[in-house]
C-alpha cells in the first residue's frame, strides 16, 4: 500500500490528511495557529507558526499510524491563497508577519488604483483590484518594512504564498516553486499567457527574482529534506484550496460547480480551457495540469474557473466562539439553530474584513439588524448561520436561468456537516445540495492530481468512482421574502467605514 500525505494548510489551521491509494482517507491531524490583529482589519499570521505546525501535523499523521515513510508515495499541498510571506533567500528568516488575504490594510491604496487600472487587471488577472489579493499586499511591504529595502537592494528578498513557503521549507530552500492556481490569485500573473506580468510587476514594485517560479500543479515541486521525515519524498502536486475543492469535488467538465463553507465561502465553476472574463465573477484558473502519455509530457493544458468568494463563512462561527463567547464549539450551532422556528427578523452581515462577490465593498462592516427585547443567543446564532447561505445565494441567484435545469450544488467545507445550513442553502437557491460522503474535498483534490500522476489513478472516470453522495438536501421551503430582507440588511452595511 502506498499513500500520499496532502498538506492542507488553512487560515485558522495546518492539516495533514493521510490518503491511501484507493482514495480512503486514512487519518487526518490538525493543528490550530493564533491569528493576530494588530490593528482594525488587520490580519497577520506567524510564518514559523504555520511551517511548524504543518510539519507537526505530517509528522504526527505519519508517525500515529505506524506507516513506513517508504510507503510514502508523495506529498501533496493544498493551502490558503492571496497570503503572502516576505522573507530572506539567504537565512530563510520572515522579516515580518505574514498579512493574510483577510487584511484590509491596503484597501485606500486599491481605491486609489481602481479608476486607472481595474480594466487593465481584470483584463489580464482575471480579478477586481482588492486588498485581498497579494500584490497590494507585497507594495505594503516594500514600502513599510525596512529590511524589505535592504534585502531587495540584496536581492535575496523573496515573497511566497504559502505553498511556495511550504516547499522552500520542506526542501530547506532547494525549491521555490508555486504553480499558476495560486499564482492567479497575485494580482501579478497573466492568466492568458500563463506568466507574470512585466507591466503589473513594475505597477506594484516586485521583480521576478523576488517571486516563486510557476510550474505546472502536477509538477515536480522537489524532494522533502530528511530532515523533514527521514527520508526523501517528492512533492509531485500544489492546488491553491478553492481548486482543489473543485477538483476533489470531480469537477471535471465544463459547467460543473461547488461551494466550500470555509474561513470563506467560495462559488467555484468549470468553464473549460477557453480564458473568459464575467462581470460577476473572478476569472482564475483552476490548475495547469501535464499530461504524461507512456511517460512522455505532452502538452500541458490549462483549466479555467469562474469564482465568487465571500470573505467571512465559517470564520462568523469562529468569532462567534472566540470573539462573543456565545458558543463553545462550532457543532454546537446546528442545535441551537434549530431550536427557534425562525430568524424572528434578526439578520447578521459578516462584513468583519468588507464583502467580497459580488459587492467588492472594502468599505463595508458587519453589522446585526433587527434586534428586539426579545432576541437570545439562539437568534443571533441562526443568523450566522443563515448569512452563510444567503452569501451564496448572492452568488447563483444573478445566474441561475443560466445552469443546467439538473445543476445541483456539491457542498464541502467543515461548515457542510451542518445539516441546517445545507437545508437553508436549499430552500434559498430552490436548488438541491447535496454532501459528498468525503467532505475533505480540498485535501483530497490535491492528493487525486498528486495520484494521477502517480498511477495511482488512470484517469478522471477513476476518480469520479471515488465520489459519492452522503445527503441530498432538496428545497422544501420559499425563503425569497427572507432574502429580500438579506439585501437590506446589506445595504445598510456597505460603505461603512469609508
Amino acid at each position: 500500500m502506498k499513500y500520499i500525505v496532502s498538506l492542507d494548510q488553512g487560515t485558522t489551521s495546518s492539516r495533514a490528511v493521510l490518503i491511501d491509494s484507493n482514495g480512503k482517507i486514512v487519518d487526518k491531524q490538525q493543528k490550530e495557529f493564533k491569528q493576530i490583529f494588530p490593528y482594525p482589519s488587520w490580519v497577520e499570521h506567524d510564518p514559523l507558526e504555520i511551517w511548524n505546525s504543518q510539519i507537526q501535523t505530517a509528522r504526527d499523521v505519519i508517525y500515529k499510524n505506524n506507516i513506513k515513510v517508504q510507503d510514502i508515495a508523495a506529498v501533496a499541498i493544498t493551502n490558503q491563497r492571496e497570503t503572502i510571506i516576505a522573507f530572506d533567500s539567504v537565512t530563510g528568516e520572515p522579516i515580518c508577519n505574514a498579512i493574510v488575504w483577510q487584511c484590509r490594510r491596503t484597501s485606500k491604496y486599491c481605491d486609489e488604483l481602481k479608476p486607472n487600472y481595474q480594466k487593465l487587471i481584470k483584463e489580464k488577472t482575471g480579478l477586481m483590484i482588492d486588498a485581498y489579493f497579494s500584490a497590494s499586499k507585497m507594495k505594503w511591504i516594500l514600502d513599510n518594512v525596512p529590511q524589505a529595502k535592504i534585502l531587495k537592494e540584496k536581492k535575496t528578498l523573496r515573497f511566497g504564498t504559502i505553498d511556495s513557503w511550504l516547499v522552500w521549507n520542506l526542501t530547506k530552500g532547494k525549491s521555490f516553486y508555486t504553480d499558476p492556481s495560486n499564482a492567479s490569485r497575485t494580482m501579478l500573473f497573466n492568466i492568458n499567457e500563463n506568466k507574470y506580468d512585466n507591466e503589473l510587476m513594475n505597477l506594484f514594485g516586485v521583480e521576478e527574482w523576488m517571486l516563486p517560479k510557476v510550474i505546472d500543479s502536477n509538477g515536480d515541486f522537489g524532494l522533502t529534506d530528511k530532515e523533514c521525515f527521514g527520508v526523501e519524498v517528492l512533492i509531485k502536486a500544489v492546488l491553491g484550496d478553492q481548486q482543489a475543492a473543485l477538483f476533489g469535488q470531480c469537477c471535471f467538465k465544463e459547467g460543473d460547480l461547488k461551494v466550500t463553507y470555509g474561513t470563506g465561502g467560495f462559488l467555484l465553476i468549470n468553464i473549460g480551457e477557453q480564458y473568459k472574463l464575467n462581470d460577476n465573477f473572478l476569472t482564475t484558473v483552476a490548475w495547469r495540469e501535464a499530461n504524461c502519455n507512456n511517460g512522455l509530457l505532452q502538452r500541458a493544458t490549462t483549466t479555467y474557473a469562474f469564482e465568487g468568494s465571500t470573505f467571512i463563512s465559517g470564520a462568523i462561527i469562529q468569532w462567534l466562539r472566540d470573539g462573543l463567547g456565545l458558543i463553545k464549539d462550532s457543532s454546537e450551532t446546528e442545535k441551537i439553530a434549530i431550536s427557534i422556528n425562525s430568524n424572528e427578523g434578526v439578520y447578521l452581515v459578516p462584513a468583519l474584513v468588507g464583502l467580497g462577490s459580488p459587492y467588492w465593498d472594502q468599505n463595508a462592516r458587519g453589522t446585526i439588524i433587527g434586534l428586539t427585547r426579545g432576541t437570545t443567543k439562539a437568534h443571533i446564532v441562526r443568523a450566522a448561520l443563515e448569512s452563510m447561505a444567503y452569501q451564496i445565494a448572492d452568488l447563483i441567484i444573478p445566474i441561475k436561468s443560466t445552469l443546467a435545469k439538473e445543476t445541483f450544488i456539491k457542498a464541502d467545507g467543515g461548515a457542510a456537516n451542518n445539516n441546517f445550513l445545507l437545508q437553508f442553502q436549499a430552500d434559498l437557491l430552490q436548488i438541491p445540495v447535496t454532501r459528498a460522503s468525503q467532505v475533505e474535498a480540498t485535501a483530497l483534490g490535491v492528493a487525486y492530481l498528486a495520484g494521477l500522476s502517480l498511477g495511482f489513478w488512470k484517469s478522471y472516470s477513476d476518480i469520479q468512482k471515488q465520489w459519492h453522495t452522503d445527503e441530498l438536501f432538496l428545497p422544501r421551503t420559499n425563503r425569497k421574502n427572507e432574502y429580500l430582507k438579506w439585501k437590506e440588511a446589506v445595504s445598510r452595511a456597505l460603505n461603512w467605514d469609508k
